[in-house]
């Protein structure tokens, strides 16, 4: 029998429906610890905008690339889908508060916040333990979201900052092992 290269690499034309609810899936997907982000830029008028993510990760270190997502049903996605840049904001353990902030929607997310302005006016907030900024290189549809995957242009950290934390729907801080 002869055997095609082809043949051996050809991924299933289709996934297999899932054998668990959309509540199995997000409790699974709780289990993963995750830091939180603000991904912010600001609008053609010049408005800021912003959300609280923790679907953020690195992608390259050359280019520098990283990525993050955002609902399609998401009321700023035309923002960040035509601005050309955006900052992905690391939070602190002590923004913890920005965070919750920043996750509800309607109400004034930016009353009280202090932050700059960085490439293409995307908001830096004050206090961050990283910020990214981040020429808005691709975007991709997937499922009910869109991954969008930024070029890094600019980084700061602050060094010794305590990261926020996120697991099984709850804030955590980081404890030395």
């Amino acid at each position: 029998m002869k055997f095609h290269a082809n043949l051996l690499m050809s991924p299933p034309v289709k996934a297999q429906p899932p054998a668990f609810s959309p509540k199995e899936f997000r409790s699974a997907l709780g289990m993963f610890a995750t830091g939180v982000t603000i991904v912010t830029a600001s609008t053609g008028e010049g408005t800021p905008i912003g959300l609280t993510a923790n679907s953020f990760n690195s992608v390259s270190l050359d280019p520098p690339l990283v990525l993050w997502s955002l609902a399609r049903a998401a009321a700023s996605l035309p923002a960040f889908s035509t601005g050309s840049h955006y900052a992905i904001n690391i939070l602190a353990a002590d923004q913890k508060l920005l965070a919750e902030k920043f996750a509800v929607k309607g109400g004034d997310r930016w009353g009280g916040v202090e932050f700059t302005l960085g490439c293409g006016d995307a908001p830096l907030i004050t206090g961050a333990a990283a910020t990214f900024e981040c020429f808005n290189r691709s975007r991709y549809e997937e499922g009910d979201h869109v991954i969008f995957v930024g070029e890094v242009e600019r980084v700061a950290w602050r060094a010794g900052a305590t990261p926020l934390l996120f697991h099984g729907g709850r804030f955590y801080t980081e404890l030395p092992l």
